[in-house]
């Protein structure tokens, strides 16, 4: 199986350092008023533009800048952190929001990586209601338990387009950043993906595009197309 933490095995790559610009574009997106947001929700308009590599990475770039860091896979159908990081999906988040009543100790839920400073949540066994698990009371309760433990959250969760579960997690969160995979989305997707997200009031701090040739700029620096993409509008 692949290993898809390239911040990981291979520090000095263009990738790893185009992730670490994303990390520092993302600190710096921060001002002092703001200091207590830590919780980001990543998402896409549809499947496959590699959200859950991206947050797996860039969580990763965090953990090694000495931050204490951890992923909540909130993508209960088909999410796949525990893949990327090659452990079991079973024990994770539903398993954890069915039980929650104030008693039940969270650390149970929570796997430590081989990476220093983070760890996961998995995705759980698939309940037959994601949405209204990840709307519910306790999973509130739970995520004000674990920002007093973290100094970053990230959320992966499922695509916007089709599925409320991302709309549901964005106001439960500080700021909401749309990963897009170069040549699978068009403006008019990332637009309409915008519009939803602001109709729920969530909080949009921007756009990484993924997956961009070398020749265009290697991986996508996250404030040049943050730039590119403010200017008209979307963001």
């Amino acid at each position: 199986m692949k290993n898809e933490l390239i911040v990981n095995t291979k520090p000095i790559s263009n990738f790893s350092e185009d992730v670490r610009t994303i990390r520092t574009n993302i600190e710096f997106l921060m001002s002092e008023k703001e200091e207590g947001n830590k919780v980001f929700l990543i998402t896409s308009a549809s499947q496959g533009e590699g959200k859950s590599f991206v947050i797996s990475n860039l969580a990763c770039a965090f953990a090694k800048n000495d931050k204490k860091v951890l992923i909540i896979d909130c993508d209960l159908r088909l999410g796949r952190i525990h893949k990327i990081f090659k452990t079991s999906f079973r024990d994770g988040l539903s398993n954890l929001i069915a039980k929650y009543d104030g008693r039940v100790n969270i650390n149970n839920y929570i796997k430590h990586t081989n990476i220093e400073n983070l760890d996961i949540i998995t995705r759980g066994t698939t309940p037959p209601n994601p949405s209204e698990l990840l709307g519910s009371d306790r999973f509130k309760k739970i995520l004000d338990k674990l920002y007093k433990k973290y100094d970053y959250i990230f959320i992966d969760c499922v695509p916007v387009r089709g599925l409320p579960d991302s709309l549901v997690v964005s106001n439960l969160v500080d700021k909401t950043i749309i990963v897009c995979k170069y040549g699978i989305i068009d403006q008019d997707d990332l637009l309409e993906t915008k519009k939803a997200l602001e109709n729920v009031n969530a909080n949009i701090a921007g756009v990484i595009l993924n997956d961009v040739p070398k020749k265009k700029n290697r991986y996508g620096s996250y404030n040049s197309y943050y730039s590119y993409y403010s200017k008209r509008g979307l963001l």
